[in-house]
């Protein structure tokens, strides 16, 4: 008998399809984050950074959705299964936000056409997953699994002001449609608020007065800060959008002062979180780790850099741009270490399941 290696790839293809079927519903946060800090790198002058960061979302939506699909079609149960939880149906909502983020991006190069599609998409999504989400919570919830505090709930109000930020846009190049859809906007803006308000005082009660255990500070804490600085960068862009009628014309100064206020209350969570994590990682000793819920701390980052640096143009406080200058580079540098420990993650997992060298 001769000793050989024996190819097993029919062990990889396993493994791969494994990774689909337990695909993370939130992984849309990828292209949320890398789309926002390309898109804090154009308002900023450095074109080159994002434009790189334009093509790795080039790559990364359609694969996350075709991953997506083929979860439907070959793992229907496990998708179900996901959609139903509580806990994991709000992560959805990170597919709304990935395609509006990326809609902006191809607006700012000059792809209309595709923006207005990936719009009237997340559009869609949107609407079916909200009404869909509460659905759940309201059949399906417990007080057992009422886990609010991870902060995912929140990706609802991420994706939701994620449609007028794009909306905006989209009514600029639909004339005939614009006072409409400016119209729309404004009350995206309102039921995104209304819904931040229902869930950040939930949040903010189970943490406040109920004991928190390490494992409570997942990354999607961070959302909470996210969805204020989404909420104030939307508040923005209909500062400076046309009112197209006068009624809302008349509201400039009430979402003048909202929109302040909003962030505001964003920039004060960043030290209690950044005190959370220095809990959980520094003196709870919980070793860091790659996990995909590490997209949506990157995402809140690259989008208090954007809301900062946009807020200051709007409300003309120039002393303010320097600072969304600068949070930038911060953002940059968390997605860079997320980044590289994604490569590695995906590196040990194809060097763990390569063909097999057996004796024939």
């Amino acid at each position: 008998m001769a000793t050989g290696t024996i190819s097993l790839p029919g062990s990889i293809f396993t493994r791969l399809d494994s990774g689909v079927r337990d695909f993370y519903p939130g992984y849309g946060a990828l292209v949320m984050a890398t789309g926002i800090i390309s898109n804090a790198f154009y308002f900023t002058g450095w074109f080159g950074l994002s434009q790189i960061l334009f093509f790795v979302n080039l790559i990364a939506y359609p694969l996350i959705i075709f991953v997506i699909l083929t979860r439907l079609v070959r793992h229907t149960p496990a998708l179900w299964k996901d959609l139903l939880d509580p806990k994991l149906v709000f992560s959805f909502f990170t597919i709304v936000a990935a395609s509006d983020v990326l809609g902006i991006q191809l607006d700012l190069r000059g792809f209309a056409s595709l923006a207005i599609a990936l719009w009237l998409l997340a559009l869609g999504l949107w609407f079916l997953l909200l009404y869909f989400s509460f659905a759940v919570l309201t059949f399906l919830n417990s007080a057992q699994n009422a886990n609010v505090v991870h902060g995912g709930w929140l990706i609802a109000i991420v994706g939701t002001q994620s449609l007028v930020l794009l909306g905006v846009r989209v009514a600029d190049h639909l004339s005939a449609s614009g006072p409409g859809l400016i119209v729309l906007a404004h009350m995206l803006w309102g039921i995104g608020l209304a819904l931040y308000a229902i869930f950040v005082t939930l949040f903010s009660y189970r943490i406040f007065f109920f004991r928190l255990a390490a494992e409570d500070l997942s990354p999607l804490l961070w959302v909470v800060m996210g969805a204020a600085a989404i909420s104030a960068n939307a508040g923005t862009s209909l500062i400076l959008s046309k009112p197209h009628i006068s009624f809302l014309a008349d509201m400039k100064p009430f979402i003048d002062g909202t929109t302040m206020m909003i962030w505001a209350w964003g920039t004060w969570w960043i030290p209690l979180l950044v005190c959370f994590g220095i809990w959980k990682h520094v003196i709870c000793r919980v070793p860091l780790s790659y996990t995909p819920a590490l997209w949506s701390l990157v995402f809140p980052l690259g989008m208090y850099s954007v809301a900062t640096f946009r807020f200051s143009l709007a409300a003309q406080f120039p002393f303010l741009q320097s600072l969304g200058r600068s949070f930038v580079w911060v953002a940059a540098a968390v997605w860079l270490c997320v980044m590289t420990a994604l490569v590695v993650s995906n590196f040990r997992f194809f060097k763990n399941f390569a063909p097999q060298t057996a004796r024939a």
